[in-house]
């Protein structure tokens, strides 16, 4: 098999102490806001779902067939309030990053994971997923389960922007020897200038049947994880998402 040779990908000039900073702060307010936004709409989707159990034990003195009719309305109804609850209790966790279990991670494991699970999609789609891990790669300290969603919701931002007959990487590889990186690399149309800065801003969305949180709840679990991520796009064309998580400064390499 012949060695993938990664295209170029343009500079892309560090943010400052003061963009960083306030980048963090933005993060804080919103965690916060997150958190108690998840808290009010809780409250409602309790008490909804007592009134539905409600319902459904009156259906008793209903006639059958106007019974059998409410019952499976009523059923499509507490499903899809579990459905957002279970979504709650994810921005529940996302809001508090101190809730991560970090323990010793392989990373190749990781990729295949995300690769395994998403791989019937790409496949429907004519896409092609692969994964590419340079050399030895240096053990990580992470929530392996957060880091996962992290990838799973850059490599599905990726099929949605490739939409058929294309290819996603995922790479990983050593950066600069007291870190990890993590690409994500597409063939679709790339990402605008004008978006890159609010591309990771909660909401933002360029798909009509997008909700603008992938991304930023990948951005969420890295910054947890005391990493960054960034975009740019190669000059051949397609995005790149690079993350870059640091690594534990004692440390034995793998061999």
């Amino acid at each position: 098999m012949s060695e993938v040779t990664a295209p170029e990908i343009e500079t892309v000039q560090a943010p400052s102490p003061e963009v960083s900073q306030l980048a963090a702060e933005k993060r804080t307010l919103l965690s916060r806001l997150l958190a108690r936004m998840a808290h009010e709409v809780r409250n409602p989707l309790s008490s909804l779902d007592i009134h539905v159990q409600l319902l459904q034990e009156d259906l008793a003195q209903f006639a059958p067939p106007l019974r059998e009719k409410a019952a499976a309305r009523l059923e499509i109804i507490r499903g899809e309030l579990h459905r957002l609850d279970t979504i709650v209790e994810g921005f529940l966790r996302l809001a508090g990053p101190s809730s991560l279990e970090f323990r010793p991670v392989e990373i190749a494991a990781v990729c295949e994971r995300v690769c395994r699970l998403l791989r019937p999609e790409a496949e429907a789609r004519q896409i092609e997923l692969a994964t590419r891990l340079e050399g030895p790669l240096p053990p990580l300290l992470a929530d392996a389960d957060q880091l996962t969603q992290a990838l799973l919701n850059l490599v599905l931002n990726a099929l949605q922007a490739v939409e058929r007959q294309g290819r996603i990487e995922l790479c990983a590889r050593g950066d600069s020897g007291d870190a990890l990186a993590l690409e994500v690399r597409d063939t679709g149309p790339g990402v605008p200038v004008g978006d890159r800065a609010a591309i990771f801003d909660p909401f933002f969305t360029t798909k009509a049947d997008g909700t603008g949180l992938g991304l930023w709840i990948a951005q969420q679990i890295v910054a947890a994880h005391g990493g960054e991520i960034h975009v740019t796009n190669a000059p051949a064309g397609g995005a790149v998402f690079t993350i870059h998580l640091p690594l534990p400064r004692d440390r034995t390499p793998h061999g």
